[in-house]
C-alpha cells in the first residue's frame, strides 16, 4: 500500500525497504545500538513496515509489531537527518494511524526518550498503573563479544 504527499510516498511493501539504510541508522540509535544487519531484517519480516521514500531513494521508516486485532507496539521511527523539519514524521504518524489494519485495537504502546510531543498529538499519553507493566530488558543483546 503507499500514500503519496507531494514529492514524497510511504510504502508498506517490505521489498522497497532499504535494508541497508534502516540498519545504518538504527546502529547508531540510542535504542538499537550495534544491531546485526540480520536482526534487523527479521524485525521487518515479522513487522507492518512503513518507509518514507524520496523518488526512489529512503529516507524514513518506522515499524508496528501487531496482531492487527488488539495490541501493537511502534518502534524503530525515524527520518535522515537531511529531511528532518519537512513535516514529515508528523505525516508517517498520520498515515500510520490511519491504516486500515491497525483500526480498532485496544492498546498501542510506543517507548520514546524525546519524541513525547510529536507521539501526544496522536493519542499517546504516559502509562498509568505502571506498577501492573512489567518486562525483560536485556539492554546488552546487540553488543559484540569480543
Amino acid at each position: 500500500m503507499d500514500f503519496t504527499k507531494d514529492r514524497f510516498y510511504i510504502s508498506t511493501e517490505k521489498e522497497k525497504m532499504d535494508i541497508d539504510l534502516v540498519h545504518s541508522f538504527l546502529t547508531r540509535s540510542y535504542w538499537a545500538e550495534g544491531i546485526s544487519k540480520e536482526i534487523v531484517q527479521r524485525s521487518i519480516d515479522g513487522a507492518l513496515c512503513f518507509g518514507v521514500f524520496y523518488q526512489k531513494k529512503q529516507i524514513g521508516f518506522a515499524r508496528m509489531i501487531t496482531d492487527k486485532a488488539t495490541f501493537a507496539y511502534l518502534a524503530d521511527v525515524f527520518i535522515i537527518e537531511e529531511y528532518r523539519g519537512l513535516g514529515l514524521s508528523k505525516w508517517l504518524m498520520e498515515v500510520i494511524m490511519s491504516y486500515p489494519g491497525l483500526q480498532g485495537l485496544r492498546r498501542m504502546m510506543l517507548a520514546t526518550r524525546d519524541a513525547h510531543e510529536l507521539y501526544k498529538k496522536f493519542g499517546f499519553t504516559p502509562l498509568n498503573n505502571v506498577d501492573r507493566w512489567m518486562h525483560i530488558h536485556n539492554p546488552d543483546v546487540y553488543k559484540v563479544i569480543k
